[in-house]
Formats: structure tokens, C-alpha cells, sequence
């Protein structure tokens, strides 16, 4: 059985991609394992889908003053060893990496072994960890044409993000009934990430009201974010976190506003969901979540809004011009050859497995 090795972690978006492409993987004959960090997000995600999980050490890498700094380089040493060592005795056809600083270990243990490794950069400039790990892989599959620039030209290729499969078939009547909406009547989605976003929440619910006249309103405004206060809104539901129902609220949502992570992104271009996007402004991130608006932004696939100049008047016309314009988005959406990402991947996972396997059969 061809075996791989997965890894990747920290937060959602450096493992929920591997997931997407599990199902499409195990379709196709591979046994697939997982080395994480030991106390990672990512090791209760993995585990529960009953994947072979193994942990390694590893250590950030941060940009600022830390007294880690002085100790983490050698749980990075201790990792590539760990890795070293358990790569040798799994002995995948390849291993895929989905970045985070766990996966800094692990592709040097596979090079270290001979294993070819097949990295992914979701946003649009490589991050720390893949910037690390770029001279050790064979492949690095991009999410975003203008990341190709930033990367080797005989490693790149533009493949797209995976989305999980599940998303795609979200039912419009459970999300409708999820939420207690009727039918007769448009759905925004407001997402604000993973945790929320006080400054979208709070202008969202500034102009709740005047939103309420058009749209009934689902808002995932992230744990320790819902105003019970609220809930006398009629077409107004609020949710700290959604999982299983996800896809089925997708389904229901005519269009989105959301924060500017890729993993998102690309699901809203998959499901063709017009969107509005206010990036996370760069004092709070790297910047990555406004070349990553940009980008869509480029391709028609969204509308924009910078967090340091919106304000409410604003966010309601822009609202309602997504929603006249809707068919214009979902038009450009529906053009585009990033939305099968999960093939795109596998392709390049497979083709650098039976590079490595030719190879071997000529020495």
C-alpha cells in the first residue's frame, strides 16, 4: 500500500486542509499517517478521525524578544532527530506538509531519509515555517498566482487551497432551519475568523436594524461574543462557534462578510458565495489577510474593506452593493480553475512519489 505522511500545525488553518484531502486520498489507495506536535490543535483534529498520530518536539520561531528563544532552537534540533528517526522506520512513499512550526522538523527528517516532500503555503507570501522548510522540499504547491513569484521556478505550482468535502454539500432548508429563517427573505453570513472579531461584530450589530429590513442575519461572532440582549431581533441568530451545521449555513447564506483567511477564502470561492472581506489590519497579523483580499479582490471574486477606514454608513452601502452585484461574483467565481484544489494537490503529491520511486528502481 503506498503510505503518507502528513504534518502540519498550530492553528485550524495549518491542518484543515489535510483534512480535505483525506477522503480523496484514502480513495485513491494511501495509507495515511500524521506527525504533529504533542500538544498541538492539531492532535485532537487528527485523532479523532482515528489517523496514526505521532508527536515530535518543535519550537517557534518568533520575531520578538523571548526567553523561549534561547530554549527552542533545541527543541527544533530534538524534533528533526525524533523525525529523523520515525520517518525511517515509517517509511512513507512522501510526506505533505501544510506548515506551522511543527512541519520545520519533519521536512528536514524526510530529507534527511530521501523523502521527497510536498509542501503547501496557503496565503499569498510564504510564511516563517515554509520560508524554513522551502531548500528541503521537492514540491510547494501555491494557493494564490501571485505567490509563484516568491518561490523557486522549478518547485512552485499553483494548485489552489483544499476545502473539506463536506462543505459542498450543505442543505439551504437545514441551514435556513438552523437558523429559524424563513425562505422569502435573503441571508447574510458574518463571520469574524476562528474567534471572532470584536470590531466586525460591534459594526454589524450597529446597524442591525437597518440590515434587518433586507437580510435576515446569521452572525458567528466567535466564544464569549453573543449578546443575549440581541435575541429579540427577529431574523437575527447569533452562534459563538458552529461545527457540524457549518456547510448547511453556507448553503443558506446568499452572501458573506468575513475576515481574509485563505482556508475561508477558498471555501467561499468553492461554494460560490459573494463576499465582502475586511482583512485583519497589519498591525494585528503579518499582513497576510490583506494581500490575500487583494488577490481576490484582483480576480472579481470580492469586495474589500480595509479595517482603518470602514465605518457603519459604509459597511451598510457596501452590503447592499454586494448583494445588486451578486451575480457579477458568483459569475467570476464559477470561471475560475482554483476551486478542484484537493485534485490539483493530490496530482502533485503523486507525481513526486512516483518521481522518487522511478529513481529509485534506476539505481
Amino acid at each position: 500500500m503506498k503510505r503518507i505522511v502528513l504534518t502540519g500545525g498550530g492553528t485550524a488553518g495549518h491542518v484543515m486542509p489535510n483534512l480535505a484531502l483525506l477522503p480523496k486520498l484514502r480513495q485513491r489507495g494511501w495509507e495515511v499517517l500524521y506527525i504533529g506536535s504533542y500538544d498541538g490543535m492539531e492532535r485532537a483534529l487528527i485523532e479523532e478521525r482515528q489517523i496514526p498520530y505521532y508527536p515530535v518536539a518543535t519550537g517557534k520561531f518568533r520575531r520578538y524578544l523571548s526567553a523561549q528563544n534561547l530554549t527552542d532552537p533545541f527543541r527544533v534540533i530534538k524534533g528533526v532527530f525524533q523525525s529523523y528517526r520515525l520517518l525511517k522506520e515509517l517509511r512513507p512513499q512522501v510526506v505533505f506538509s501544510k506548515g506551522g512550526f511543527v512541519a520545520v522538523p519533519v521536512t528536514i527528517g524526510a530529507w534527511l531519509n530521501g523523502i521527497p516532500v510536498v509542501l503547501h503555503e496557503s496565503d499569498l507570501t510564504p510564511g516563517l515555517a515554509n520560508r524554513l522548510a522551502l531548500p528541503f522540499a521537492t514540491a510547494v504547491c501555491a494557493t494564490f498566482p501571485e505567490t509563484m513569484k516568491y518561490l523557486p521556478e522549478n518547485k512552485g505550482v499553483l494548485t489552489g487551497n483544499p476545502i473539506r468535502p463536506e462543505l459542498l454539500n450543505g442543505s439551504k432548508e437545514e441551514g435556513l432551519k438552523i437558523c429559524g429563517f424563513t425562505p422569502d427573505k435573503p441571508v447574510l453570513l458574518v463571520m469574524g475568523g476562528s474567534l471572532g472579531s470584536v470590531t466586525i461584530n460591534k459594526l454589524i450589530r450597529a446597524i442591525l436594524p437597518d440590515l434587518l429590513l433586507q437580510f435576515q442575519v446569521a452572525h458567528i461572532c466567535g466564544q464569549g461574543n453573543v449578546d443575549p440582549n440581541l435575541d429579540r431581533y427577529k431574523g437575527y441568530k447569533q452562534f459563538s462557534f458552529v461545527g457540524p451545521e457549518l456547510p448547511h449555513i453556507l448553503a443558506a447564506a446568499d452572501i458573506c462578510v468575513s475576515r481574509a483567511g485563505a482556508n475561508f477564502l477558498f471555501e467561499l470561492l468553492a461554494l460560490k458565495k459573494p463576499h465582502l472581506l475586511i482583512p485583519l489590519p497589519k498591525g494585528a497579523s503579518r499582513g497576510d489577510q490583506i494581500l490575500n483580499a487583494q488577490s481576490f479582490k484582483g480576480q472579481n471574486f470580492s469586495m474589500v474593506l480595509y479595517e482603518e477606514e470602514i465605518n457603519e454608513t459604509l459597511l451598510k452601502k457596501q452590503i447592499a452593493l454586494l448583494y445588486q452585484n451578486r451575480e457579477d461574483y458568483i459569475k467570476a467565481m464559477r470561471e475560475s480553475n482554483l476551486a478542484d484544489a484537493a485534485s490539483e494537490v493530490i496530482r502533485v503529491i503523486e507525481e513526486t512519489a512516483r518521481a522518487r520511486s522511478v529513481r529509485a528502481r534506476k539505481k
